[in-house]
């Protein structure tokens, strides 16, 4: 089989071998990817970015889905045909976060990833996927599906609730595609006509620009000057204080971006006086991808993709995603 390889020195140095095909254990089952889905923190491992750095090579690429096609003999929970779909934090199965879970990410600079022909995992650290969804659709939700689920859900989004998201981005649209399924009423920003236009004929009920309106006053005109009763912070960095000033009093915050930088200067005074609720999302827990399952499957979800790509040209694919110019995700059909 073939697996692509980096030691994090670049997009073009990314590089393919052959390998024998591996034997599942036990419990493990033997998956032939059909589809990859890319994300910006794939970017950070193959270009060796700070603590994504790999120390020596590895198998990048974090979302995948595919088909089983070995079973160790100690596995139930899969059987030779069906469709499987890993998980990217593969110990955190339930429950919340906490130091024993959260370790080995999948296509991380320690844990290998899937770009490659055929993976091995353990059967408790795959899902099935949706039965309506191709392997293309599947393939994007590990990740930024999952994301947009937890960020959704632990705001507690429900009908009425009006839902400041920023960016056109893989978890910016799934949460405004959850959010609205939910009956809650979607803000987006955008600085690209055309994808405020696309994110229009989603249902969003606004889609503002943000370099050249005031996006908190917009959010504040259009819930009768009480601000938004969510905001999905899908940036980082110094745009909490803007989700912030947009921010009913007693909001929540779902924060997820580091587009924006590691640190910033915060109006913490701002986070006192708007009496808000600050959820940090870090994406989420193989019970949860089920229940995404479940939701994207009742309400026949599905995800936005931008571009499918071959398998060989995965490099361009990659430069794709970092010119940021995508509406929704990149994916690769094996």
């Amino acid at each position: 089989m073939r697996a692509w390889h980096t030691a994090g020195d670049g997009i073009d140095a990314l590089e393919s071998s052959e390998r024998e095909v591996p034997v599942p254990g036990s419990t493990e089952v033997l998956v032939r990817i059909g589809a990859l889905s890319l994300n910006y923190r794939d970017l950070l491992v193959i270009e060796g970015e700070g603590g994504w750095r790999p120390e020596s090579s590895v198998v990048p690429i974090s979302d995948a889905v595919g088909t089983v096609v070995a079973v160790g003999d100690r596995v139930t929970r899969f059987s030779e045909g069906d469709r499987a779909l890993p998980v990217f934090l593969p110990f955190w199965r339930d429950g919340g976060l906490t130091a024993e879970t959260y370790h080995s990410p999948v296509g991380g600079p320690v844990n290998r990833g899937m770009l490659a022909d055929y993976v091995v995992v353990d059967e408790q650290e795959a899902v099935r996927p949706p039965s309506h969804l191709d392997d293309a659709g599947a393939a994007t939700l590990p990740i930024a599906g999952l994301t947009a689920w937890h960020a959704v859900t632990r705001t507690a989004v429900g009908a009425g609730d009006t839902v400041l998201i920023h960016g056109t981005g893989g978890v910016a649209l799934f949460a405004a595609q959850i959010a609205i399924a939910k009956g809650a009423r979607v803000i987006i920003t955008s600085s690209s006509p055309d994808k405020r236009s696309r994110a229009e004929r989603l249902g969003v009920v606004a889609a503002l620009d943000y370099r050249n309106e005031d996006v908190a006053a917009r959010v504040s005109e259009l819930t009768d000057g009480a601000g938004a009763d969510v905001v999905i912070e899908t940036i980082g960095g110094t745009n909490l204080n803007l989700s912030l000033e947009a921010l009913r009093i007693g909001g929540r915050i779902a924060f997820i971006g580091l587009i924006e930088g590691l640190t910033a200067e915060v109006s913490t005074y701002m986070l006192v006086t708007k009496n808000a609720t600050l959820h940090g999302i870090e994406t989420g827990s193989r019970a949860m991808l089920e229940q995404l399952v479940e939701f994207t499957e009742e309400h026949e979800l599905i995800p936005i993709i931008d571009s499918a790509y071959d398998l060989d040209d995965i490099r361009d694919a990659l430069k794709h995603l970092k010119a940021g110019n995508h509406f929704g995700k990149i994916v690769l059909r094996a």
